[in-house]
């Protein structure tokens, strides 16, 4: 009997041993609750992604204090694509902040190479294929509107089935180098045109420099059909 009650004591120290310290803290935060928040916040940021969206969140590995009012944000220097971090904050009873890997995935359309292309090279519809992928492995600036870049111009080479980067491309040409130029002078209340050269190529509201009639240089911005607008 001696022996029972020594055995049942050890186990009720050895349990407050265990409670004591959540007694003297607190409960815990549910980690799924944390992670839920992740999710949410994610699905909110990813609604307007094209093509089949899935949000993946690790779970928090921290044990933290309870909390009653969560808020989670993105990092500086995060985006909701791709693999990436997620905070969730704490704003009562206490604060702390916590961090959970997360990976968005977009399975969608984008724009590639259908054949190599030389720099300067002016994109017509033979030139571009459709291909599916995961959005958030790709360049944030993938292109994923083949129509939209119909005319651009590669800034260099691009290899086949290349993705198509706005970051390659650039508008297709307004002006032409040593072609007649319009020039139209504008500022509070008047608008003057006169005629110039162009020295270079650029594309719609790119800087370009125009030699006048008298032989004096101006720079401004380029517009259709070989016009260029000073703004004075």
């Amino acid at each position: 009997m001696t022996g029972r009650r020594i055995a049942g004591t050890a186990r009720w120290l050895a349990a407050l041993g265990v409670l004591a310290p959540a007694f003297a803290l607190g409960a815990a935060q549910d980690p799924d609750a944390l992670k839920t928040q992740a999710e949410q916040f994610l699905r909110i940021h990813a609604a307007g992604l094209p093509g089949k969206v899935s949000i993946e969140v690790q779970p928090a590995r921290a044990t933290l204090p309870a909390c009653s009012a969560l808020d989670a944000f993105l990092p500086v220097g995060s985006r909701p694509l791709g693999k990436t971090i997620v905070g969730v904050r704490c704003l009562a009873p206490g604060t702390w902040t916590v961090y959970l890997q997360a990976r968005v995935r977009a399975i969608a359309p984008y724009a590639a190479t259908a054949r190599p292309l030389p720099a300067r090279h002016a994109l017509g519809a033979e030139d571009v294929v459709l291909r599916e992928g995961d959005l958030g492995s790709l360049p944030v600036d993938v292109v994923t509107d083949p129509a939209a870049i119909l005319g651009y111009r590669a800034v260099s080479g691009l290899a086949a089935g290349a993705p198509l980067r706005a970051a390659t491309l650039r508008p297709p040409l307004a002006v032409q180098q040593g072609q007649a130029t319009r020039l139209v002078v504008q500022g509070p209340g008047f608008a003057v045109q006169s005629e110039g050269q162009a020295l270079a190529d650029a594309g719609i509201g790119e800087r370009v420099r125009v030699k006048t009639r008298s032989g004096q240089v101006v720079s401004g911005v380029a517009q259709e059909n070989q016009q260029v607008m000073l703004a004075f």
